[in-house]
């Protein structure tokens, strides 16, 4: 099945095939009489990530699935069937991957402008990247006002492997940036809408020049062709910039000398002060900055047992490598430097990192603070929006455990 990585197990492909179902409102499903006092009833997967492992995500909607913090695990990569989905638009048609190397991009703002296929961008270069990618609303649940959106904790992210061809060797075998060229332009192969102005709900977003020094036209994800779900046959990879600003299914790049005026990169992705509305005048939503949070112990682990426990987690810097992490057990009147563990894959990847701490009975606030190799520090408080982007929060990570 095209939509789906290699060798799925039959019984996935038919969760899918139910999903899809289900999502159409086809499927009904039983209550009990205690339905109204209980938890709510899991959302299905959307037919496209059907084969996503169900028990390690949480399906918001059809275009937004999210990791549980307890999935995360003590590896860097995060499996491609565990990793968070948030698509502006709803996916293209699967025939896109059926051929994958016939997929096209049209290259704009270079010297000889021209659309080149998957197939002939695979003669031009190679690399490979590993990279934390994040939706600029991860964390949007943890705002005490509750902006709109999707309420993503800390699962809309996640460490990934892309391979494909530098942006700069497609650049150079055309000749190089046309003159004035100031931004790097994505825009996504989605099928839009009929009767509307393409404007309005286009994915196409702006990043300064210069960044296509690091970015990538991937065809590879984790060791497999990347999934439709997650922007395949083709995506713009651009390592340290938020996940809207990797297109997804990307069938122009240009160089420009303005900014794109899509709604979403004109009044969308906006740092908007609260009870405002985003514009052009307001930040965009781009580089990421240093962050961290602990995957484990967790409140919904249960009471620990009194003693040594690991304290675990995940801290990144973006733009920049992770220099170091500390641990707090006390709600960050005091710290404790972790340790650092398992593979260092590059400035944009996540570190996994590690405290043995003693924890007697009572309640504990853990939290972690990260450093990266600039200097800039984890702050302790996030910085106020309207829509809830851009949480870093060291407090608004923190979880509170019961030791027994």
């Amino acid at each position: 099945m095209p939509t789906t990585p290699h060798s799925l197990p039959r019984r996935r492909l038919l969760t899918g095939s139910a999903s899809a179902l289900a999502a159409a409102g086809l499927a009904s499903f039983h209550q009990s009489a205690l339905a109204q006092a209980a938890a709510p009833a899991a959302k299905p997967l959307p037919g496209y990530a059907g084969w996503k492992k169900a028990d390690a995500v949480i399906v918001h909607s059809s275009t937004t699935i999210e990791t549980k913090r307890s999935a995360f695990g003590t590896s860097v990569i995060t499996p491609t069937d565990q990793l968070y989905v948030r698509n502006n638009l709803p996916s293209p048609p699967e025939s896109i991957v059926a051929d994958r190397d016939a997929w096209e991009v049209q290259i704009e703002g270079v010297k000889q402008p021209r659309r080149i296929s998957v197939r002939e961008l695979k003669t031009l270069g190679l690399e490979t990247v590993t990279m934390v990618l994040q939706c600029s609303g991860n964390g949007r649940g943890l705002f005490p006002s509750k902006p709109s959106g999707t309420p993503w904790t800390v699962g809309a992210a996640g460490c990934v492997v892309w391979s494909g061809v530098p942006v700069r060797d497609v650049v150079k075998a055309l000749g190089g940036v046309a003159d004035g060229m100031k931004y790097m332009t994505g825009t996504g192969g989605e099928v839009l809408p009929p009767g509307i102005d393409p404007k309005s709900v286009i994915v196409e977003r702006s990043v300064p020049a210069e960044a296509l020094q690091d970015a990538l036209l991937a065809w590879e994800m984790n060791g497999e062709p990347i999934p439709l779900a997650h922007g395949g046959p083709l995506r713009l990879i651009v390592p340290g910039y938020t996940g809207v600003n990797n297109i997804k299914y990307i069938k122009q790049l240009a160089f420009t000398a303005q900014e794109s005026d899509a709604k979403i990169m004109s009044h969308g992705y906006r740092i908007s002060p609260p009870g405002s509305k985003g514009d052009p005048s307001q930040p965009s939503v781009q580089e990421m900055s240093v962050k961290s949070w602990i995957n484990s112990p967790l409140p919904e682990d249960g009471p620990q047992a009194a003693g040594a426990v690991q304290i675990h987690g995940v801290a990144f810097g973006g733009m920049h490598a992770v220099k170091g992490v500390e641990v707090s057990i006390d709600g960050g009147k005091t710290w404790k430097a972790a340790r650092l563990v398992g593979p260092d894959m590059g400035k944009y990847a996540w570190r996994q990192f590690v405290l043995q701490a003693q924890l007697p009975k009572g309640t504990h606030v853990l939290a972690s603070r990260a450093t990266d190799a600039q200097g800039n520090v984890q702050p302790e408080t996030r910085g106020e929006n309207q829509s809830g982007y851009n949480n870093t929060s060291w407090a608004d990570h923190a979880v509170t455990v019961t030791v027994a």
